[in-house]
């Protein structure tokens, strides 16, 4: 796994699913490597009160309903909708649902404006093609033709990205359990076999980019993901996230509670002053997501670690997020400033703590950017 540079959800918690089928004695939905409720646990963590030899970290932050229904859906025979704000989960915990289950994560589809039919069925092997003709041999299957051979889950994310003719396509798949192969003359439909199913994910921001019809809505289960706003869950992903990518990069580098703390506070302002805002030029163009705190706390320990005096400071996390949240210029970058100036000023002068810094260190990011 060393050599990855980022390991798929099955190979990186290996030992772990390893364990969990070892010792998994609950009835199994059709294929599936482990039963729902061990599915459920692999997700969310063991408790003490499971009773097991060893203790099962949580992957996943967020109520235990939603990954229940989740995979009730999935040992159905209906696909599965996740969908929410940027950063909120849904594509790890498509790939957590999908690793537990099958073992494989890894067979997906990418919607965007070019994704065609040929990206969820078959294309071909144009030399094949050319030197033995139009065969099963020859023909390449898409992740989802693989996933239906293979009873296993196929992944289909930013499905609201890809074209209202890939969605059509896509309701056959999730009706019929087949895909017809009319180029064959013999072994010309592909059949799903008991296991398959279809994880989608979708950004509630892009509604009215190509918007689901009913008939495709009526295929899916849907499982709304929301923003992450409490506080404790919140510490516990960014906690979870960051631990990650010092591991990963071999870095021994400590992140101080207090600046955590000024981190978490200063994005719920952001998203108070998003809230209260009367018009999207008031607002941030990101959606301050828990996704986008990893990304600042990440961006600003790898710049301690590389170019500072590998310690955190309050100037060095203020840098970043200024630099990850100013995307248009000078709209964001007036927000800041406003939120610099009306929130940060007046706590660095009754808090002090590491504020005072973190507003020095702002104001300089600003600078530079303007």
């Amino acid at each position: 796994m060393s050599d990855l540079l980022r390991a798929p959800a099955e190979i990186k918690y290996a030992e772990e699913l390893e364990w969990l089928e070892s010792i998994d004695d609950n009835p199994k939905p059709f294929s599936w490597r482990l039963s729902p409720k061990m599915v459920r646990l692999f997700i969310l963590g063991s408790e003490r009160s499971d009773g097991l030899d060893r203790e099962i970290s949580q992957k996943w932050y967020g109520d235990r309903s939603f990954v229940e229904r989740s995979i009730v859906t999935l040992a159905s025979d209906r696909g599965l909708l996740l969908i929410g704000d940027p950063g909120t989960g849904k594509s790890w915990l498509a790939e957590l649902l999908s690793a537990a289950i099958c073992r494989n994560s890894t067979l997906v589809v990418q919607g965007t404006a070019g994704t065609t039919e040929d990206h969820i069925k078959y294309s071909w092997n144009v030399s094949m093609v050319i030197a033995k003709g139009q065969s099963r041999e020859s023909m390449i299957p898409s992740p989802i033709m693989t996933a239906m051979e293979s009873g296993a889950v196929g992944r289909f994310e930013e499905l609201t990205r890809s074209t209202s003719d890939v969605q059509d396509a896509l309701i056959s798949i999730l009706s019929e359990k087949y895909i017809s192969v009319p180029e064959l003359d013999s072994d010309s439909i592909v059949f799903a076999k008991p296991g398959f199913s279809i994880i989608a994910t979708a950004n509630s921001r892009d509604r009215g980019v190509n918007d689901l019809s009913s008939a495709l809505k009526r295929r899916f289960n849907f499982v709304r993901i929301p923003v992450v706003t409490n506080k404790k869950s919140e510490v516990e992903i960014v906690r979870f996230r960051t631990e990650e990518l010092l591991r990963r990069h071999q870095i021994e580098l400590e992140v101080p509670p207090t600046l955590l703390d000024v981190l978490l506070q200063s994005f719920a302002d952001l998203r108070a002053s998003a809230a209260a805002a009367g018009s999207d030029d008031e607002k941030l163009e990101s959606a301050l997501s828990t996704a986008e705190q990893i990304g600042v706390l990440e961006d600003a320990v790898l710049h301690s670690n590389f170019f500072g005096e590998r310690a955190l400071t309050a100037r060095t996390l203020a840098s970043s997020l200024v630099g990850s949240l100013a995307r248009r210029e000078p709209e964001d970058l007036a927000i800041l400033n406003k939120y610099l100036h009306g929130v940060v000023e007046p706590r660095s002068k009754e808090e002090g703590g590491s504020w005072p810094e973190f507003l020095e260190g702002g104001r300089d990011a600003i600078a530079t950017l303007s």
